[in-house]
């Protein structure tokens, strides 16, 4: 992992995967025109039905692996410098935080939050990128971003107001939700009030401007009364 020349010990399979390894081929040559993941689904099925005296050999070699595998981590991490154990912490710490963000994103799903707002760009992307010319989708979307840049403020119109309407959508959607939230105790899921009520910062700096106009009209109504007493 470029951190010794050694390379890391690797982590021991859990139970269930020792038994998937196993049988997948059995599996497999049962079910040859089976999908992968009708297999996964198949060995699944397979593991819960299995008898919790079969399942405790599988526990028995994953935890013999386990404290072989603790053994050789120790050795790895000894023969280290402080540069690449600096290093290698610095790996680890980035790996939990993308499984946390991975295991957000999974609950998130599960409990039904909204799809967010698409751009009008993104939209345009969406109906255009399978007639678009390109041999990958790198150049694809490469042409498209291109033809978007050059589009007229009218030709972009139809996409933005697609956009708007799509923000209308999830911002009715995630009220809804985030109610739903509060009733299950889940208010940790639920925005800030500051980021529910955010304005576009044109509509913000037009009432800003409004308001100072009214401001200054009183001001000049106030100062015209004081004199023609």
């Amino acid at each position: 992992r470029g951190t010794s020349s050694n390379p890391r010990p690797k982590r021991p399979l859990t139970a269930y995967f020792r038994f998937v390894m196993d049988n997948r081929p059995a599996f497999k040559e049962k079910n040859p025109e089976a999908s992968n993941t009708e297999l996964v689904k198949k060995l699944a099925s397979a593991w819960k039905e299995l008898p919790a005296s079969q399942k405790q050999v599988y526990e028995e070699a994953r935890k013999t692996d386990w404290k072989r595998y603790g053994e050789q981590l120790a050795a790895y991490k000894a023969q280290l410098t402080p540069a690449q154990a600096a290093a290698l912490k610095e790996e680890r710490r980035k790996q939990l935080a993308r499984r946390r963000s991975i295991r957000a994103k999974r609950e998130l799903n599960q409990l039904g939050k909204p799809k967010r707002a698409r751009s009008g760009f993104n939209i345009f992307l969406s109906e255009n990128f399978q007639e678009s010319e390109g041999n990958s989708p790198v150049a694809k979307l490469k042409k498209l971003f291109d033809t978007w840049k050059k589009m007229s403020a009218a030709q972009k119109q139809p996409y933005l107001q697609l956009a708007q309407d799509d923000k209308v959508r999830y911002e009715n959607e995630m009220k809804s939700w985030e109610a739903k939230m509060i009733e299950l105790g889940r208010e940790d899921l639920v925005r800030s009030r500051k980021q529910r009520l955010k304005k576009k910062p044109a509509e913000t700096a037009k009432q800003t401007e409004t308001a100072k106009a009214k401001a200054s009209s009183s001001g000049k109504k106030t100062k015209l009364k004081k004199s023609e007493e």
